[in-house]
């Protein structure tokens, strides 16, 4: 488990890049996290490290949002999926293994992930700027990522 303390959206973003640095192109990238926990930086980071030049936002109305860089990269925003069968219906199982899938909201498909997939845990500090990722999944990584 690799953890990492970011103390503004430049580092988020560069945490991003840097696990980019490491990805093959078919990850599963789960992030958890609270409202306004980073996700979308984070996201930004890493489409930024994976040559994506263009605005990077949630996709919370769309439900995915792709991009195309060095891998595709497949934007996923969870918040409204309650059930399987919404799960389903965006289809989130036609894009695995098709690129890099980053998921915001993975709280609500947790059922729908396997174990291969890189956990990333943003929790809030006391201090507004300041935001803790826990990551697992990418431990031969930690030298190039803490």
């Amino acid at each position: 488990m690799i953890r990492f303390v970011s103390e503004n959206v430049n580092q988020t973003e560069e945490l991003g890049k840097k696990i980019a640095s490491v990805l093959k192109g078919t990850e599963v990238l789960a992030m958890f996290g609270d409202l306004g926990a980073g996700k979308t930086a984070f996201t930004r980071g890493l489409a930024s490290g994976l040559g994506f030049k263009c605005g990077v936002s949630s996709p919370t109305f769309a439900i995915v949002n792709e991009y195309s860089a060095k891998f595709n990269i497949y934007h996923f925003d969870m918040y409204r999926i309650t059930s399987e069968d919404d799960l389903y219906s965006t289809g989130f199982y036609d894009y695995l293994d098709n690129g890099v899938i980053v998921i915001e909201w993975s709280e609500n498909i947790e059922y729908a992930l396997d174990d291969k997939a890189i956990r990333i845990k943003i929790e809030k500090s006391d201090d507004e700027n300041v935001r803790i990722f826990t990551i697992e999944g990418l431990d031969d990584y930690e030298n190039i990522i803490a």
